[in-house]
C-alpha cells in the first residue's frame, strides 16, 4: 500500500497528530502519554511564544485511512541566526516499523531545510533545550519521566540505515535515596555555607517560587552556555515554561542557595514522579486524571531530578553538597526512596559527578541524529 504524507492544517488533525503515539504504544506498559491539552498548546503558534522566533510544520503519514507515522519539522531562527547553526530540527517523531514511512516523513524535514538554505537536519529534538529530546537507545523496559521521550528500538535502526549519524548523547541515572546522609557530607555542607557566607532560601508557596524563576533561567544560561547544544531561552518562552510547569512543582522540592547579598548562586529542582499518574490519566485531566496527578504529588516513593544551575564562580567549591543535603532532607520528609535523573549530556561530566557517591545506575541512554541536506 502506498504511503501518503499530509500536512496538518486543522485542530482536528493536530489532535490526531498528538494522539498517534498513544495508539501506537497502547499495549506498551512503559510508554507515558502527555496531556493532550498541553501538547495542543505547545504546538499552537497562537499560544506558544516560541513561534516568535521559530516555525514548524507537522506531518502525518497514512497508509489508506490508517495513520502510520508523524513528524514535526522545525526551524529555530535564534539558533540559525544568532548561533550560526544552519539546522532544521525534527521532533514529535513516531512511526511504525516501516523504514519507507520514516524515509517519507524525513523527506519533508529535508525539504523545509533546503527551502530555507539550511545545511543539516537533527532530531529528535523540540523547539528548545527544555523540550523533550533524544531518541531512546537504552532502557526500553524503563518508564520515562514526564519530560522525556519513549520509542521502540527500531527507530535508531531506521535512522542509521537512512544515513544519519550521532549528533549528541544523553545519559540518565537512577539511585536509591539513603536513609541518612553520611555525617561527613553534612559537616562539609555546613563548612561550605560558612566559608562562602551562603544561606538557603525556602519557598512557602508557589507564588514565592514564581518570583525566582527568571533568576533561575539566567543561572541556567551561565551554567550551560558553554555547551555546544545549548540555545538561550528568550523571556517570552520563559513565561511559557513557567506557566506550563509551575503547577507540577512542590516548593519543598526546590533547593535554592543565595550569597551574602541575596543573589542566587545555585538551585536544584526535583519533583515527585508523575509518570505512572500520567499513564492512568491517559492524556486527559478529566474526569479522573487530575486526581491521579494530585495523589502522585502527595504520596510517592519516587522523584525525578529536573534542573540544576550553579554559578560558574562557585562550581567546584562544594556547593553541591549543600544542594544534596537539602534535597535528601526533603526526600526523607516525603518518604521518597528512589531518585531518577533526567537526561544529562554525556559530555557534561561535571553534572554526572554529582551522583558518584550514591551508587548510580546508568539505566537509560538517548541520542539525537543528524544528516547533511
Amino acid at each position: 500500500m502506498s504511503i501518503v504524507i499530509q500536512e496538518v492544517v486543522s485542530k482536528k488533525e493536530l489532535k490526531r497528530f498528538i494522539q498517534f503515539p498513544m495508539e501506537l504504544y497502547k499495549n506498551n506498559s512503559f510508554y507515558v502519554p502527555p496531556l493532550i491539552k498541553e501538547e495542543m498548546e505547545a504546538l499552537d503558534n497562537a499560544k506558544n511564544p516560541v513561534f516568535n522566533h521559530a516555525i514548524a510544520k507537522y506531518y502525518l503519514a497514512y497508509k489508506g485511512k490508517q495513520i502510520v507515522g508523524r513528524i514535526a519539522a522545525i526551524i529555530n531562527w535564534k539558533e540559525v541566526n544568532d548561533q550560526n547553526k544552519k539546522k532544521v530540527r525534527f521532533g514529535w517523531f513516531d512511526v511504525i516499523d516501516d523504514i519507507e514511512v520514516t524515509r517519507a516523513l524525513l523527506e519533508k524535514v529535508k525539504n523545509l531545510g533546503v527551502e530555507n538554505n539550511l545545511e543539516y537536519m537533527e532530531g529528535p529534538v523540540g523547539f528548545s533545550n527544555l523540550d523533550k529530546a533524544g531518541l531512546l537507545t537504552k532502557g526500553f523496559d524503563e518508564i520515562p519521566t514526564m519530560v522525556t521521550l519513549y520509542n521502540a528500538p527500531y527507530y535508531e535502526s531506521h535512522l542509521l540505515q537512512l544515513g544519519f549519524e550521532e549528533a549528541s548523547e544523553w545519559v540518565e541515572y537512577k539511585l536509591v535515596v539513603p536513609d541518612e546522609l553520611p555525617e561527613k557530607v553534612i559537616r562539609f555542607a555546613e563548612l561550605i555555607k560558612e566559608r562562602y557566607h551562603l544561606h538557603i532560601k525556602s519557598f512557602p508557596n508557589k507564588d514565592e517560587l514564581r518570583k525566582v524563576v527568571d533568576p533561575m533561567f539566567k543561572l541556567l544560561d551561565k551554567t550551560y552556555g558553554h555547551l555546544s547544544s545549548y540555545v538561550p531561552i528568550p523571556q517570552q518562552q520563559i513565561e511559557h515554561y513557567k506557566n506550563k510547569y509551575i503547577n507540577f512543582i512542590n516548593p519543598d522540592f526546590v533547593s535554592c542557595i543565595e550569597d551574602q547579598q541575596g543573589k542566587m548562586i545555585a538551585f536544584a529542582i526535583t519533583m515527585p514522579s508523575y509518570s505512572k499518574a500520567l499513564q492512568k490519566a491517559n492524556g486527559k485531566l478529566f474526569p479522573t486524571g487530575w486526581w491521579h496527578l494530585l495523589q502522585a504529588s502527595k504520596k510517592n516513593d519516587a522523584a525525578a531530578f529536573y534542573l540544576i544551575g550553579i554559578d560558574p564562580a562557585f562550581q567546584g567549591k562544594g556547593v553541591t553538597a549543600i544542594v544534596f543535603k537539602e534535597m535528601f532532607q526533603t526526600f526523607n520528609k516525603y518518604g521518597v526512596k528512589y531518585l531518577e535523573t533526567n537526561p544529562e549530556l554525556a559530555e557534561n561530566k561535571s553534572i554526572q559527578t554529582l551522583w558518584k557517591d550514591y551508587n548510580p545506575e546508568n539505566h537509560k541512554r538517548r541520542k539525537s541524529f543528524k544528516k547533511e541536506l
